[in-house]
């Protein structure tokens, strides 16, 4: 078995919107953004991750900047190809290897996910040279990643948000009972601020700079205990054509995002209107599991929890807890077989 260990390596890919994480040796390896800079002229790969994120939005007509990635699926297949190769070949372990060894890797794919869907996140890791290739559903690797033992037959509420969408799942017994999936999460959040700042400051803003708006004020609640200071925002101005500063406040945040919660609040409603009785005795008991970086906006938690009157607990590292659990499952896949969809 040593010998064959050698040759095949187990990578778990968390492969996001926003965010690339992968896996390997129990370690995350790499966590970078979603997003590739391409050469107009020649088609090539010029960045992948960090470097291209650095590019976006900076770019002249030469180069181009893609997110293969939207609303949590694949939208650019060469890109995505690329994007997980140059991931892969950036381990640092695998770096130091004579032969390329074969791969075996889980993904998380969205639970509302369409047949042709998987197909192309499953071509995509085999042009990146895997051999055996598993799909997982996001919110069930959360569950695995807070340390939810979803095998048992009890029922576990787990609300996903990331960057392209929201999951929201009730799972039992190694299984997905209901689920909703909606294309409201952190990327609309940005989109609602930069509209925002657009119709209430005539301020044009990229969408770097309305993320970390996001990230340092941003807030689903008017009023919290301990608020962020304030932020100075600069962008272009739309009357004037000048570049010019504004001061935004977490409160003014609040009300930018105050729809898209409201979407997401509904579908967590609906979701629990479709709960078996039984189950739903359970989540009362149990409360409801959040994981991905939109759960770390400000006073969501409390939020969803006075919409739904149940505790709501976020995962310890709410980023990391999907690849965690993709982690978790590739070490013991086995026991997890039945989880796994080929």
């Amino acid at each position: 078995m040593g010998l064959f260990d050698f040759f095949v390596q187990d990578i778990a890919i968390d492969l996001g919107t926003a965010n690339t994480l992968i896996i390997h040796n129990d370690k995350v390896v790499v966590d970078a953004p979603s997003i590739v800079a391409l050469d107009r002229s020649t088609n090539d790969i010029m960045a992948v991750g960090h470097a291209a994120m650095q590019m976006h939005g900076k770019t002249h007509e030469n180069i181009k900047t893609v997110r293969p990635l939207k609303d949590g699926v694949i939208a650019d297949f060469v890109a995505s190809e690329h994007m997980i190769r140059e991931m892969i070949k950036s381990i640092p372990s695998l770096k130091s290897k004579y032969f390329a060894p074969s791969l075996r890797m889980v993904i998380c794919i969205p639970s509302g996910i369409t047949e042709v869907e998987k197909r192309a996140v499953k071509d995509s890791a085999e042009q990146a040279k895997a051999k055996e290739v598993y799909l997982i559903h996001e919110p069930m690797a959360a569950a695995i990643g807070i340390g939810v033992d979803v095998l048992e037959p009890k029922g576990n509420m787990i609300i996903d948000i990331g960057g392209g969408t929201t999951e929201i799942a009730v799972l039992a017994l190694g299984g997905i009972v209901c689920d909703k999936s909606i294309k409201v999460a952190g990327d609309v959040f940005t989109n609602d601020i930069s509209y925002y700042m657009r119709t209430q400051h005539n301020l044009y803003v990229g969408e770097r700079t309305a993320e970390q708006i996001k990230i340092q004020v941003g807030s689903a609640l008017d009023d919290l205990p301990n608020p962020p200071d304030e932020m100075d925002v600069q962008g272009r101005d739309l009357l004037t054509g000048k570049p010019k500063q504004i001061t935004v406040s977490y409160k003014e945040i609040a009300r930018a995002l105050d729809k898209s919660i409201t979407r997401i609040e509904d579908a967590i409603m609906e979701a629990l209107s479709m709960t078996p009785p039984e189950l739903a005795a359970d989540i009362y008991n149990s409360g409801i599991y959040m994981a991905g970086g939109g759960s770390l906006l400000r006073g969501l938690d409390k939020r969803i929890s006075m919409k739904t009157d149940l505790p709501v607990y976020v995962a310890e590292d709410p980023l990391r807890a999907v690849v965690r659990g993709t982690g978790i499952t590739l070490k013991n896949i086995d026991k997890y077989r039945t989880l796994l969809l080929r």
